[in-house]
């Protein structure tokens, strides 16, 4: 959860487009747009490396201070170069700290399954993230679920798992499971996204990645 949000300085972009966001990135800033609540859009930049350690550590929430004024915004989206590697551009929501939302968080998978312990068996993890609504002050970094019980020919549904706080709202189809275990060879079958996700700690607020360019610069 975030109780406090880091603070990221801003400044106003006077120009925009292809050319001065290079140079903005040129100069260790990053170009970024702040738009909602019936406002108009503004172009702005922020220190490149804070920024970066912010978002490395899952923060999405931030108090965002320009020209004097503060208020508070939503990591909504990040834009990435042409090789999908670095960011380069960065979209912000303003919001009210009561405000609910649409996220989503990555399920963490806790404990080791009694399942597991007999020959053969194999876990699948078809659903990674649940979507829910919540307000912006309470955002999870992750969900747990703890599978320690979880037997062969067993499943752990969506609609089984308790969310961190009685407010927030499950908005993930029930239905979906989250972790199963077979017998090797046979069971449930499964995609790529069925595989087991051992590394699932951030929570996925942003988009996908968008074009160095991207649509608003």
């Amino acid at each position: 959860m975030h109780e406090k949000s880091p603070v990221l300085n801003a400044e106003l972009r006077e120009r925009t487009g292809s050319r001065y966001a290079k140079r903005a990135r040129e100069a260790g800033q990053l170009p970024a747009v702040v738009y909602g609540h019936k406002q108009d859009p503004v172009a702005i930049s922020v220190d490149h490396k804070e920024a970066l350690t912010h978002f490395k550590k899952g923060e999405k929430v931030f108090s965002l201070e320009l020209g004097g004024k503060t208020e508070h915004v939503l990591l909504k989206d990040l834009g990435y170069d042409h090789l999908g590697t670095n960011i380069v551009h960065a979209d912000f929501a303003r919001v009210d700290l009561n405000e609910r939302v649409h996220t989503r968080a990555h399920v963490k998978l806790v404990g080791d399954a009694v399942g597991l312990k007999k020959a053969g068996a194999v876990m699948m993890h078809p659903v990674s993230e649940l979507e829910l609504e919540c307000t912006v002050t309470n955002l999870p970094d992750s969900i747990e679920v703890n599978v320690s019980d979880l037997d062969v020919g067993e499943s752990i549904f969506v609609g089984d798992v308790k969310l961190p706080m009685d407010t927030m709202k499950l908005l993930s189809d029930p239905k979906g499971i989250v972790a199963h275990i077979v017998a090797h060879g046979g069971g449930m079958e499964t995609s790529e996204e069925g595989e087991v996700s051992t590394d699932s700690s951030q929570p996925e607020v942003i988009g996908e990645k968008k074009d160095e360019d991207g649509s608003s610069d």
